[in-house]
């Protein structure tokens, strides 16, 4: 393990888990919106409710990839 990873891990093992849960939610929310900019960009001329529905397709693709993973032998 890289010494900046051991530092890391060091940092999260001092918080609470309530400051490790608002990290990991702070990730997610930013993982949204990137891919909400991503959708935007490629399809520049769509709604909001459009950009939302982008967003669930692609959430469920990929929870269906990691079922479909996680059951190959």
């Amino acid at each position: 393990m890289l010494e900046i990873d051991q530092l890391q891990l060091e940092a999260y093992r001092r918080m609470t888990g309530e400051e490790r849960l608002k990290i990991g939610l702070g990730l997610y929310e930013a993982s949204l919106a990137i891919a909400r900019e991503g959708i935007r960009n490629r399809y520049p001329d769509v709604s909001e409710a459009e950009i939302a529905e982008k967003l669930k397709a692609r959430i469920r693709a990929g929870y269906e990839i990691d079922i479909v993973s996680s059951n190959t032998p």
